[in-house]
């Protein structure tokens, strides 16, 4: 059977080949004409000369070797998002939680940014991509991205928008033979405000690795090469200059954590979580978006710089396997800070647009049209300076915030904030809790919200348990096939007819233990026992 990879890429080039097919029939036919007519004398090529090939060599280049060394670290990234049921339940694959369309929470404009979709287009493996086809679409929707492994034990960069829908992924190495079996990932953690995600595949042998350069060293006008699958094309490489640094193309909240390295290397569709190298062959950018009138390549792709990677990553990998930022509760137009009018009239700084009722800026002082001039006696830059300044500490921390008042300056002392959670205050959308404090114990490990089973669903199977709601995809218990509406009776041999119960176990499995599941199919009670399990990682 064809890989997905080798499927998208035949029906990419199909048309290309049936063009070249009927070229191919005309120069036959034309050449028949020619040479086939009765009576035409033969042409006499006595004193042609054969042709021979030269085996001088080039000496290799620079790309050449960056090719040959990273090559081998940059893989495919296969997704496959399945069909919903009309219904809306859960069922193997669903996520837990759906976003809703995000405003900052924080120092960023109210403005809806929904019309630069049109102007600014993500690429996402094949035509159309990962969420063209609508959510109850009765077909396995497939797509294709990039990505890098950064850790020989199977830990991969790749971008979010790339995996956030999708319900499987699949990886395929440089190495992998195109008849090989697709290796499964799942997602250890995803950002989506700076557009990353960290996925892993299990290995028995160290896998080869890129090394991170520093972005902040990189200059305009160096000369950097992008390596991915546009199109399907695995292992495609292009080389181009970086045009521009520290470009923001999405206004307002939507890019405040994302300023690319703007370059005119050619990046398409499929290239996407790909990396951009610089000529030392160091990682210096995650590949994220084009600007296309077309779809494809128009001179102009998006990097997010590496030393914002390392930042992200290194939280992703981290317990908690999220991104914690801090907020303070304000909004404020980012066009002022920048207007050399308001400069003139009001100073330099940040005037405060919004004040959340209740939040840390309210409890710490500050009112709606201060303006923000200084962060622990430092003066305050611009808007994006502040934003960075307060998102890299850590909630519940303190700052001193400079500000001026009717003409009259202030200080004010404000608390360090979670800027998930104030943004869910301010949006009203629900926050995204962590699994603690939600009482699961076991969706942040094993990635399955339970509850506990029914009387009836005590009295049919003889046994209390804990009913499967709903399983992450990718996730561990996802690996071993758990489903929703299985019942878990007992883990490593141990018990969980109780809530009580399954959190004590499940709140002492650590990496790299042996995880066993004891289950019952309520559905099919003649079944009988399930026996499945893994090693957690």
């Amino acid at each position: 059977m064809k890989s997905i990879f080798e499927r998208l890429r035949s029906r990419r080039l199909a048309s290309a080949f049936v063009v070249l097919a009927t070229l191919s029939v005309a120069v036959v036919a034309g050449s028949f004409a020619a040479h086939g007519v009765r009576g035409q004398e033969q042409a006499n090529s006595s004193d042609a000369t054969p042709l021979h090939v030269t085996n001088s060599t080039v000496p290799p280049n620079d790309f050449v070797r960056i090719a040959k060394a990273v090559g081998p670290a940059v893989v495919n990234i296969n997704t496959q998002t399945l069909p919903k049921q009309d219904s809306g339940k859960a069922h193997k694959g669903n996520r837990l939680r759906t976003q809703p369309r995000q405003q900052a929470p924080d120092d960023g404009e109210d403005d809806d940014q929904g019309n630069m979709e049109d102007f600014f287009n993500r690429f996402f493996g094949g035509q159309g991509g990962q969420g063209g086809q609508s959510d109850q679409s009765n077909e396995v929707q497939e797509a294709l991205g990039s990505g890098f492994i950064v850790d020989p034990r199977g830990y991969i960069i790749t971008n979010n928008h790339v995996v956030e829908k999708a319900d499987k992924i699949y990886v395929k190495l440089a190495s992998d033979p195109d008849n090989a079996d697709q290796r499964l990932a799942r997602v250890i953690g995803t950002d989506k405000a700076t557009d990353l995600a960290v996925i892993k595949i299990e290995t028995s042998v160290p896998l080869p690795t890129v090394k991170l350069g520093n972005s902040d060293l990189a200059q305009v006008g160096d000369w950097v090469e992008a390596i991915g699958s546009p199109f399907a094309l695995s292992q495609s490489m292009t080389a181009g200059i970086i045009s521009a640094k520290n470009r923001t193309i999405q206004p307002g909240a939507q890019g405040q954590f994302q300023h690319f390295i703007q370059t005119d290397a050619a990046i398409n569709p499929g290239n996407s979580g790909g990396p951009l190298l610089n000529m030392n062959g160091d990682v210096i950018g995650v590949n994220t978006a084009i600007y296309t009138q077309s779809g494809g390549y128009q001179g102009m792709g998006f990097a997010l710089p590496s030393n914002t990677v390392v930042e992200v990553y290194n939280q992703l990998i981290g317990p908690g396997h999220k991104v914690v930022r801090g907020s303070i509760g304000i909004t404020f137009d980012a066009r002022n800070a920048n207007s050399e009018s308001v400069t003139r009239l009001y100073g330099r700084g940040v005037i405060v647009s919004q004040v959340q009722p209740g939040g840390p800026a309210e409890k710490g002082g500050l009112k709606m049209g201060d303006m923000i001039n200084s962060l622990d006696g430092r003066a305050i830059r611009d808007s994006d300076d502040l934003v960075n300044e307060i998102a890299n500490r850590r909630p519940g921390s303190s700052i001193r915030l400079g500000y001026i008042r009717d003409d009259k300056p202030g200080t004010a002392t404000v608390t360090i904030g979670d800027r998930d959670k104030i943004f869910a205050n301010l949006t009203g959308a629900q926050a995204e809790e962590e699994p603690a404090s939600q009482g699961e114990a076991g969706e942040g490990k094993l990635g399955i919200v339970v509850r506990e089973t029914t009387p009836a669903q005590v009295t049919k199977l003889h046994t209390p348990g804990m009913a499967i709601q709903s399983v992450r995809p990718g996730s561990f218990a996802d690996l071993q096939g758990l489903e929703p509406g299985l019942v878990i009776t007992r883990i490593n041999k141990q018990p969980v007819g109780t809530r009580a119960q399954y959190n004590t176990v499940v709140g002492k499995l650590k990496n790299g233990d042996d995880v066993v599941f004891e289950l019952l199919n309520p559905r099919q009670p003649t079944q009988g026992l399930i026996v499945v399990g893994g090693k957690l990682q």
